[in-house]
């Protein structure tokens, strides 16, 4: 009984040790890497033998065994090359024909301007019930969460110009409601 005992406690520092052993020699994640495992969050701040901790975006410190890490699906952003953007651009229906065949073009050279941006698309994609939606796909060539919300605000800013510039309005959720004032005889 005491030999089991012995084994079951120790199959759990054994399991972590092998586990941090795997991270050390395949390097899935590294100090500085952003992680999603499951329903965490966080920034690497130190990898041990037993466990690793996260720092999240709201400043708590998580604290995961490295086994239960190497048995989830671990997310790593920290080692994408670039970042996608996908907006909707809402415009309203009294915009002109020809406007509106300018904007997937107007809003490419926009992105074009841009030096960490990499442009992928734009087009009219949905003709919806209060708008004409455009939607516009990009992507960021340093990936990390500033330098990408640098890049879109720049490029709303951008697009803010430019369709003040041709006269374009951006169209906000909107209902009409017809209402019928005829009495009945």
């Amino acid at each position: 009984v005491g030999g089991f005992s012995v084994a079951m406690a120790l199959q759990n520092v054994l399991g972590d040790l092998f586990a941090s052993l795997s991270i050390a020699l395949d390097k899935p994640f590294v100090v500085g890497d952003n992680l999603v495992i499951d329903t965490f969050t966080g920034s690497v701040e130190h990898i041990g033998i037993k466990t690793t901790r996260l720092r999240s975006e709201t400043g708590e410190q998580i604290i995961m065994s490295n086994a239960d890490m190497l048995k989830s699906r671990v997310r790593n952003f920290g080692r994408m090359q670039e970042q996608r953007s996908l907006t909707t651009i809402r415009v309203t229906y009294g915009t002109p024909a020809e406007t509106l065949r300018s904007i997937p073009k107007m809003l490419e050279s926009v992105l074009r301007e841009q030096v960490n941006a990499r442009f992928d698309r734009c087009h009219l994609k949905t003709l919806g019930e209060s708008a004409l939606q455009f939607e516009l796909s990009y992507f960021v060539q340093q990936p990390s969460v500033n330098p990408l919300l640098d890049l879109q605000e720049a490029v709303n800013f951008r697009i803010i110009d430019e369709f003040q510039r041709l006269g374009v309005e951006f169209a906000y959720p909107a209902q009409v409601v017809m209402v019928d004032d005829r009495r009945p005889a």
